[in-house]
């Protein structure tokens, strides 16, 4: 089995919180979070902190530009990257400060390049996936953009190991040719698995970093994931119907983030660290593998962001996912 960069028993957040104070977030990760804290987003804060926006703000000589509420690719930068980058820059700043003489594993997450194609418009019109070329050229500049952000983090918290996380959820729509046009009348054609997965392999090897693959729709595509080379697979708990392509995944050495909290209170209840655990338990006694490998293999994480939550249940519950991780190491 791989020798994986997280500790075993360990819990991480997605990726978004509800709120607009960088610094109390941050606060928050690195003292719930402490095995493996996550650099948290904070959507609420406006354009260029949402998932496209942030991510497009990566691309490397590729400017993007908000236009009748949606980005779109740019003739030159403008206001919208500016502030899209001072948003990043201020999280990276207080990174710097709170995440001092840090040496474990730190989170950092990005939308991945398929989501990008799906969401981004072309100038002349239209979302970048209709056009292979520009989806190559998309592909490339995220590549170099993130392999920059993972040396940016690295330099700011020298002791620390970086791991990146490409989120997808428009993943399974591109392979099933899922995705609307702009009048919704027609959808973009499927992407063949082998396409998708060559593309997400540009950005997995260029990183200079570990990279795990977060997808919290139906339909985890999970040979990509494994043909992009990835280190791990994040994924709803609740959304998975066959076991085999799980178990499979396992078996070839693929680390699982499991997405096994609800991101909404149930029945109003707190979220409780014990029926977490049980959950993720669950999923590996019933494929069958030995339980001294999943704390190893297996990271505790809420089903998906978080930024819709309150923020005391935010924090109740990746208090709840930190101790469900230490559960399940309890073999």
């Amino acid at each position: 089995m791989p020798d994986f960069p997280w500790p075993a028993g360990a819990a991480t957040g997605i990726g978004s919180l509800p709120g607009t104070d960088v610094a109390e977030a941050q606060r928050i990760v690195l003292g719930e979070l402490p095995d493996l804290p996550h650099l948290p987003e904070l959507p609420e804060r406006g354009p260029g902190a949402d998932l496209i926006g942030r991510g497009a703000g990566f691309l490397v000589e590729l400017p993007v530009q908000l236009y009748a509420g949606s980005w779109q690719i740019a003739g030159r930068p403008g206001k919208d990257l500016r502030r899209t980058a001072d948003l990043l820059e201020r999280d990276l700043d207080q990174l710097t400060e709170q995440g001092d003489g840090f040496t474990g594993t730190i989170k950092i997450q990005a939308a991945g390049p398929w989501t990008l194609a799906a969401s981004l418009d072309l100038p002349i019109g239209g979302r970048m996936l209709r056009d292979p070329g520009a989806v190559r050229d998309l592909t490339d500049s995220l590549a170099e953009g993130l392999r920059r952000h993972v040396a940016e983090v690295r330099k700011r918290l020298p002791g620390a190991t970086v791991l990146l996380q490409l989120d997808e959820p428009s993943l399974p729509a591109v392979l099933a040719g899922h995705v609307p046009t702009e009048s919704g009348l027609s959808a973009y054609k499927p992407v063949d698995g082998p396409d998708a997965a060559t593309r997400l392999r540009t950005v997995v090897e260029a990183a200079g970093a570990p990279v795990l693959l977060h997808c919290c729709a139906p339909d985890l595509p999970w040979q990509v994931i494994r043909d992009s080379r990835a280190v791990a697979a994040a994924f709803d708990l609740a959304l998975i119907k066959d076991l085999d392509p799980v178990g499979e995944a396992i078996e070839a050495g693929l680390g699982l983030f499991v997405g096994a909290a609800p991101t909404r209170p149930v029945a109003g209840r707190r979220p409780e660290s014990k029926q977490i655990a049980e959950r993720v338990r669950g999923l590996w006694q019933r494929l069958g593998f030995p339980a001294a490998r999943l704390s190893e293999q297996v990271v505790v994480t809420p089903a998906c962001g978080l930024a819709g939550a309150t923020p005391g249940y935010a924090r109740a519950l990746l208090t709840a996912c930190h101790e469900a991780g230490r559960r399940i190491s309890e073999v």
